[in-house]
């Protein structure tokens, strides 16, 4: 699908989000509720019992969409300002996918020495996040550059009692590792089997390393722009040095030979034809780099030729989109209809293990109409499309059964049969696509 700058101009001007009011504002007597005298009533209710503060406001629904604009999509540190057309973006993603109700919040003043550029102060936005936490019932880190965006979430998840969740870090792992299962469900290959290179040493490539391994994933390198992270390579530190192993291999050219799968979160034409065809037989080429991934996949079909292989990128425009859209709406749905305290691994997990398990069933036919073409699980199609509705009904309930069953949430803050019964008729009202 080619858009042109004017059309994608045009779409956003004005933004792309709005408040909408819940209650009625039409009478004296709904404006004395909402505000002077009845609202002091909710106000002394919070005060003596804090827990209503979930049923009072709008805070069980509610996620805050957090950047301080280092890292946008694959552009760089553009600063708070130039982030806010993507955080939007995550909002309406949020709302129109899982009926929850995101709000941007990028963030100036967090870097070093209180600047508005350079490095991010680590510091800076765990107190600026802490500041404004009692509004929202979770927080989305988004858009932040690494190393600092490790810091900033392992804190906020220890200090803040409602669910923080790095999206550049774990929702391409979550989608990626989804993948992941049904390439070895195609190839008959078990993932302790898979010899493995992540090409990208940032928060995504550390991420997915790490949901790979704990998925079964015993031979995995990671390169960065200088080659293999090696142990015996040196000045590596904090996430590079602890994924560092014993290897001969030196380049991606090394570590490609013989590889079963090729995972690339890095810059765009970095793989070369023949690198591709020295990995094993039936290889994966997940090459999500964006706008333009690092390796196209014209050219991998003229370097493979008649030889089997599955292919995806970031991009929807070719098949097998790794997509995070699949993966934060759903997860933040399932977190907060539990009242989970975090998104832990076993959360993740569960949600890519349902991802790969509904891309494996018939497609029903309304996705079909709207992608153009017959869908079913094979080379072309192993994970779901976005507008699966499926994935508004199934993923939440794994994740808000994993929350309980490992302690994220109250053993048996939800039953299942009824929270799946909500989801339904939640469903039946909520809208994909905004109306005027």
């Amino acid at each position: 699908m080619a858009l042109t700058r004017d059309e994608i101009l045009e779409y956003h001007l004005g933004g792309k989000i709005g408040l909408r009011v819940t209650k009625p504002m039409d009478t004296l007597e709904a404006l004395c509720k909402a505000y002077t005298p009845g609202v002091a009533e909710a106000v002394r209710e919070i005060h003596r019992h804090p827990k209503t503060l979930y049923t009072l406001t709008a805070k069980s629904n509610l996620v805050g969409v957090v950047t301080d604009g280092t890292a946008i999509l694959g552009l760089g540190d553009l600063g708070a300002a130039a982030s806010i057309p993507v955080m939007e973006g995550k909002a309406v993603l949020f709302k129109a996918f899982a009926d929850v109700d995101g709000w941007p919040i990028p963030l100036n003043h967090c870097r070093q020495n209180g600047q508005n550029t350079g490095p991010t102060d680590p510091q800076r936005v765990i107190d600026a996040v802490c500041a404004l936490a009692p509004m929202y019932g979770g927080i989305n880190l988004e858009d932040i550059a690494a190393p600092a965006c490790f810091e900033i979430e392992n804190k906020l998840d220890e200090m803040l009692d409602i669910p923080v969740f790095h999206d550049d870090q774990w929702g391409t792992a979550v989608i990626t590792l989804a993948g992941v299962y049904n390439y070895a469900q195609l190839t008959g290959r078990g993932l302790h089997e898979l010899k493995t290179v992540v090409n990208g040493a940032g928060a995504a490539g550390m991420r997915i390393a790490e949901m790979l391994k704990a998925a079964g994933v015993k031979s995995l390198l990671i390169c960065d722009s200088k080659g293999v992270l090696r142990s015996d390579r040196p000045g590596l530190s904090g996430k590079k040095k602890e994924h560092a192993v014993t290897t001969t291999a030196t380049t991606l050219g090394d570590a490609l030979k013989g590889a079963h799968l090729f995972i690339g979160v890095s810059a765009a034409d970095c793989v070369k034809p023949a690198e591709i065809q020295a990995m094993a037989d039936t290889p994966a080429i997940f090459a999500m780099a964006n706008p333009d991934p690092e390796i196209k996949p014209e050219v991998v079909a003229q370097a493979l030729g008649a030889k089997p292989y599955i292919m995806a990128t970031g991009r929807s425009d070719y098949p097998n989109q790794i997509n995070n859209v699949l993966g934060f709406p759903f997860l933040f749905r399932g977190a907060l209809d539990c009242g989970a305290r975090t998104i832990n691994l076993e959360m993740k997990m569960a949600a890519a293990r349902k991802l790969a398990d509904l891309a494996r069933l018939p497609v029903p036919p309304s996705v079909c109409k709207i992608y153009r073409q017959d869908l079913s699980f094979g080379t072309g199609y192993i994970i779901p499309k976005p507008f699966d509705e499926r994935l508004f009904l199934e993923i939440p309930v794994a994740v808000a059964e994993a929350a309980m069953k490992s302690g994220a949430a109250p053993a048996g803050a939800l039953d299942l049969n009824v929270y799946r019964r909500q989801l339904v008729e939640r469903n039946r009202g909520r809208l994909i696509t905004a109306k005027p």
